[in-house]
């Protein structure tokens, strides 16, 4: 009989085979496939002990280590995190969760953002709302930026005098009328890990020159990135790789991914992968909520994240940053490193720790 690992082996060799008359014209190592027909062959080749970290978590009403877990289907998809605190007088902040991938993969339910956001929600506490996000090549930026700006208005819908306000049958989901009895979307903030750390800013940046009025009740009080994807052209690969330490996250996986999301022909510099750069509006002149940076000491994009913070500084914007000591990109998003290793896990209890102090204060 065959071992676990030789099945998984074989199962992702039988499905990554390509369909007879095709031919793979664009490819991410161990992540995905653009085949010659335009399809997107998602099958993750890498090391099968990295498979249980993308397993889907299906949602439960019943209560789990403090919370519960709910979909929220629409334009877009939400998934729902909510504290069995919210259950007192108080209402909650609201965390608008934008994950990662490159912009080209992963989803919401997948393991290693469930381990995390589930544990954050308790902590903060705060309700937790994981937005469905549009994948490239399919789809290229800004699609992405425009999903997480749909998702704070269908947000704000939820809580919407009426019905038709509300888009009809959306205030009668269930999901929907649990966050109308806990969430208080007067405090919303925006956390992205990788590339959903790029979206923080220019998701906050659009609701920011919308302005106030615009947008209520609804209120962005701050914005999280946690090791956004931020590169500049001119940075040498021998400079960019100083830090990488993470098999999962190298500088062609990077400009992959950047070239298969970044509209047709753009380049590092675009605003969407350099906001700091010289192809993007002055910051000075960027309207955002208060940011926490999180950066992490050996992540591959560590001194350009640094150099982000560095540039809102200038502009007079509201920073703080947390450089994560010895730790390599979304390190905790390892469910299996923060469990067996106690620096990774102390690391990311002190990631949690710094998020709920900033939501406390903001």
């Amino acid at each position: 009989m065959a071992s676990a690992t030789t099945e998984s082996q074989e199962a992702q060799a039988a499905a990554s085979v390509v369909p007879s008359g095709r031919t793979v014209v664009d490819a991410v190592s161990g992540w995905l496939r653009v085949l010659d027909d335009g399809s997107v062959d998602r099958t993750w080749t890498g090391p099968p002990e990295a498979l249980p970290l993308m397993q889907p978590v299906a949602p439960y009403s019943d209560p789990r280590d403090g919370h519960t877990l709910h979909d929220l289907p629409g334009e877009p998809n939400l998934r729902v995190y909510l504290p069995e605190a919210g259950k007192g007088e108080d209402r909650l902040p609201v965390i608008v969760h934008l994950h990662g991938g490159g912009f080209c993969i992963s989803h919401p339910s997948w393991l290693m953002y469930h381990h995390f956001y589930s544990r954050l929600a308790c902590a903060v506490p705060a309700v937790i709302v994981s937005v469905e996000l549009p994948l490239a090549p399919e789809h290229r930026l800004p699609a992405h930026i425009d999903t997480g700006v749909a998702a704070l208005r269908r947000l704000r819908a939820i809580f919407a005098q009426s019905n038709a306000d509300a888009g009809g049958a959306l205030n009668t989901d269930p999901a929907a009328e649990l966050l109308r009895d806990v969430a208080d979307i007067s405090r919303v903030f925006l956390v992205g890990d990788s590339s959903g750390g790029n979206l923080v800013h220019f998701v906050a940046a659009q609701v920011g020159q919308d302005g106030t009025d615009h947008w209520a009740p609804l209120h962005v009080a701050g914005g999280v990135p946690i090791h956004p994807g931020f590169v500049r052209a001119e940075r040498s690969r021998s400079e960019l790789e100083t830090h990488a330490d993470s098999v999962f996250f190298t500088l062609d996986m990077l400009d992959k991914f950047n070239a298969m999301a970044l509209p047709e022909g753009a380049t590092r510099e675009h605003p969407y992968t350099c906001p700091m750069g010289p192809q993007a509006p002055p910051l000075k002149s960027v309207p955002l909520p208060p940011m926490l940076v999180a950066v992490g000491e050996h992540d591959l994009v560590r001194d350009t994240d640094l150099e982000y913070c560095d540039a809102l500084r200038s502009a007079g914007k509201d920073v703080e940053v947390l450089l994560s000591r010895g730790m390599s990109h979304a390190f905790y998003l390892n469910k299996f490193a923060v469990d067996a290793d106690p620096a990774t896990r102390e690391r990311t209890r002190e990631l949690i720790d710094a998020i709920a102090s900033f939501v406390s204060r903001h």
